[in-house]
């Protein structure tokens, strides 16, 4: 009966944002659009180029992982601001490149192209639009992320379309689903590739993701302590099955074997056993950070970032293959140097004991690259500005630009006032983002017919994946801020004294959310607490654990860009396992601050300021679980039973707060929303 008061709540909106054209986003009569340039409209470029040429060896490996639709790349943001059409372009150049140097190169991905962008979430299916355009990059290999499984839709629409694309590029290890029309189970891509390169190294492939339990009933992930035993994987890592020159694993992994929830030390431990003598090497993701580890002399792991912010560079030379006919060391360019020893100073990885002699001849170099066109022009040898693009590349921006013009992603709700980060200011700060979701929470989130009761609403920090940035708020922005799709439910008339003591259990609650939660907290990696002088990734931001993986990955810009190339412009500063070598561009850090899992918002109450005696308690709809013992052991007797929905999650969801906040309070300056310096100039 409630639920009929939210279209009250909303009927000021609902053409914005409810209503949909065949689902594609909102209605044309309602919003403002902002028409603006190419490289996508709008898009800026960076001032600041890489530091150095690319070290090209034996094996080059071009590496995106984490890109959760982010095709049009950042458009806001200087440091990235290239599309999927100018990474097109940039790959066909490189492939061009190592033809030249007579070795080989290999483009290899590693999951989640969902959750986090407009592109490919303001479809249904997500991805069913976004897919076909991600496929215009020829890639060599492929393995899932969690992203594709969550959803059982999303999860047939990879095994049916994406997976079928790729076919045996794309691996699947341990990862299956249900055949609707033979009613089995079977892999959503292939278990294992077999493969040799165009100059003849000889490769032995797998895709392997982490030990995930928050998937779809219709899939399946198979264990890494499982999967090792099986017997397919066994013959495949059995030194006298084939002739292997290198093992070759993509995860959707933490690429650090000793970070929390990674299985690549499973994976490594059950391949080196039977392989002392060949080189192994490991490409993760998921914990959307720049790393680089060394595990033994013959084997390291790469992780490139999140988000089209970073291109993952990895070369090597020294592999010792009686049919490899390229050249080890290719003229005129840099050549790979560094052996796989951790530089002094820098944090243990596996700490594995390192085989000897068998290596001696390998050598590495990484590069994290960020993801703008003045460094895709750079490193494609020869390309200037007027002669990067390709025919090819120019025709998938323009299909970004239909697609993003299809589905309305640049209707406009509002003018931010200005940026909001995440971890870049101190909690409850001015900058900071979460004082504006507690703002919008108590605006927004109101049940008409329950509108006078007072009110606590807690949400999880978790569901913000990205900064806001002042300019427009658009339908884009909605994904991108805040992707999911939880609903609101609540308790009412809880007596305060108890009700009020709920966040501070959650906060201090170690993990209770772990069950359902689909962002990742600082504690599943085990991060360590940093200074204000030691930055790593914005989204996974250190409140506690091991120290491992301090000064990792720094977080990155926000904003306008400066007109001037002189000057270290903020973004990523990363530390790892070959120093701090590894960053393509150099820049300065940009200052980090813990955030609480959990935050709060209050509205209704007495204007007296004298407190309520009872308040409905609101909450997120996936971690009600985690409440009703919290406030049973504050001395209440509830149940399950007792929690509804306090809004109808078919109309009012976390992704609708937002937009219907900039609705409201954000109206000055629409449709010319000027934009701002956003935090790279402060």
């Amino acid at each position: 009966m409630f639920f009929s008061t939210v279209a009250t709540v909303l009927a000021a909106v609902a053409p914005v944002v409810l209503a949909c054209d065949n689902c594609y986003g909102p209605r044309d009569d309602a919003v403002h659009v902002r028409n603006v340039r190419r490289m996508q409209p709008g898009a800026l470029n960076a001032t600041t180029g890489p530091r150095a040429p690319l070290e090209w060896g034996q094996l080059n490996i071009i590496h995106t992982t984490d890109t959760h639709g982010w095709l049009e790349g950042h458009i806001k943001e200087q440091n990235y601001g290239a599309d999927w059409g100018d990474f097109s372009s940039f790959v066909t150049h490189m492939q061009h490149m190592a033809g030249n140097l007579a070795v080989d190169l290999l483009v290899i991905d590693t999951g989640d192209l969902h959750d986090g962008n407009g592109d490919s979430d303001a479809e249904y299916p997500d991805g069913s639009l976004s897919n076909p355009i991600f496929e215009n990059v020829a890639y060599d290999v492929l393995t899932i992320g969690n992203h594709e499984l969550y959803l059982a839709s999303v999860a047939e629409l990879t095994f049916t379309q994406f997976s079928q694309h790729y076919g045996a590029k794309y691996l699947t290890s341990n990862v299956q689903i249900l055949n609707n029309a033979t009613g089995q189970f079977q892999y959503i891509g292939q278990q294992s590739r077999y493969f040799t390169t165009a100059h003849g190294l000889r490769i032995m492939a797998f895709g392997i993701l982490y030990d995930f339990t928050g998937n779809t009933n219709v899939t399946k992930v198979i264990k890494a302590k499982a999967l090792v035993q099986e017997a397919w994987f066994l013959s495949a890592i059995a030194p006298t099955a084939q002739p292997v020159d290198l093992f070759l694993v993509l995860g959707h992994n933490p690429a650090r074997p000793t970070a929390s929830g990674s299985t690549f030390a499973t994976i490594f431990n059950a391949i080196r056993a039977k392989n002392p003598s060949t080189p192994i090497q490991f490409f993760g993701g998921h914990s959307h950070i720049r790393d680089f580890a060394v595990l033994d002399e013959g084997a390291t792991s790469l992780e490139s970032g999140r988000y089209c912010e970073t291109l993952g560079w990895f070369s090597m030379s020294g592999i010792n293959s009686s049919t490899y006919t390229g050249v080890a060391n290719p003229r005129g360019v840099p050549n790979p140097t560094q052996p796989a020893i951790k530089v002094s100073g820098t944090t243990a990885s596996a700490g594995v004991p390192s085989p000897t002699g068998a290596f001696s001849k390998l050598v590495y170099s990484r590069r994290y690259i960020d993801w703008n066109r003045l460094s895709f022009a750079y490193h494609a040898v020869g390309s200037q500005s007027s002669t990067f693009d390709l025919h090819s590349g120019l025709r998938v921006s323009s299909d970004i630009t239909t697609l993003r013009t299809q589905l309305n992603l640049t209707a406009l709700y509002g003018c931010a006032p200005q940026s909001y980060c995440q971890t870049c200011a101190p909690f409850g700060s001015a900058a900071n983002i979460f004082p504006l979701i507690e703002t919008a929470l108590g605006l927004t989130v109101v049940n008409a017919s329950r509108a006078t009761v007072p009110r606590l609403i807690i949400v999880n920090t978790g569901g913000i994946r990205f900064d806001l940035i002042e300019g427009p708020f658009t339908y884009d922005d909605s994904f991108i801020v805040s992707p999911f799709t939880d609903g609101f439910q609540y308790i009412p008339n809880v007596p305060y004294s108890q009700a009020s003591q709920v966040l501070a259990a959650l906060n201090g609650n170690g993990g209770a959310d772990k069950k359902r939660r689909r962002e990742l907290q600082t504690r599943d990696f085990g991060f360590a607490a940093l200074s204000g002088q030691d930055c790593i990734d914005d989204v996974y931001g250190a409140v506690g654990g091991a120290p491992s993986l301090a000064r990792r990955a720094a977080p990155l810009t926000r904003g306008k860009h400066r007109r001037q190339t002189t000057a270290l412009t903020p973004g990523y500063t990363t530390s790892d396992d070959f120093g701090t070598t590894g960053d393509d561009t150099i820049h300065s850090a940009i200052p980090y601050f813990p955030q609480p899992d959990y935050i709060q918002a209050n509205a209704s109450f007495p204007p007296s300021g004298v407190l309520p005696a009872a308040v409905d308690l609101v909450f997120l709809d996936f971690f009600a679980s985690d409440v009703v013992p919290i406030l049973n052991g504050l001395g209440a007797s509830y149940t399950l039973a007792d929690v509804t929905y306090y809004l109808d999650p078919a109309l009012f969801t976390t992704q609708t707060y937002l937009p219907l906040y900039a609705q409201q309070a954000w109206q000055a300056n629409v449709p010319n929303c000027p934009v701002g310096n956003g935090f790279s100039t402060r």
